[in-house]
């Protein structure tokens, strides 16, 4: 195995020992281009993404760029199988579907992910954005993702 694999792998071990998946957001600069962040809250994955003038799609609403939670959302549901699964390779995107539901105001932008099944080869797992309540998500995404080489 080259290093970077071993580094990287050492990384998700000590991210899911210390209870902490913004350990595994940190190793992915796309995260921190957009802002997204990642705590564990009532057992589960918290994924958010705070407002940023960068993130800005429509500024006479204002608005976040679809793409941005298109790519929250992919990549909340990546760390989600990275953190609560026994994957080590990071996982790569097979099929991806996006719903946009309602229009994401600037405003800090919340999403959790489900992993509904895993293979030995695919894992599907939904994610869903909300801002002002979970019963009224902005969008929704379903996931397939290869983990096996």
């Amino acid at each position: 195995m080259s290093d970077a694999l071993l580094a990287i792998q050492s990384s998700l071990r000590k991210a899911r020992a210390e209870s902490s998946p913004q350990q595994i957001l940190d190793l992915i600069p796309y995260s921190s281009f957009i802002g997204a962040e990642a705590k564990i809250d009532n057992d589960a994955v918290l994924y958010w993404l705070d407002r940023r003038p960068s993130n800005i799609g429509n500024p006479s609403l204002p608005a976040i760029h679809g793409g941005v939670i298109g790519g929250f959302l992919e990549l909340s549901a990546a760390i989600e199988i990275l953190y609560t699964l026994d994957v080590e390779l990071i996982p790569k995107v097979v099929d991806f579907s996006l719903d946009y539901l309602r229009p994401g105001r600037y405003k800090t932008i919340y999403a959790n992910c489900t992993v509904l099944r895993q293979g030995k080869k695919l894992v599907n797992v939904t994610a869903t954005a909300w801002q002002d309540s979970p019963d009224t998500p902005i969008a929704t995404a379903r996931c397939h993702f290869l983990i096996a080489r």
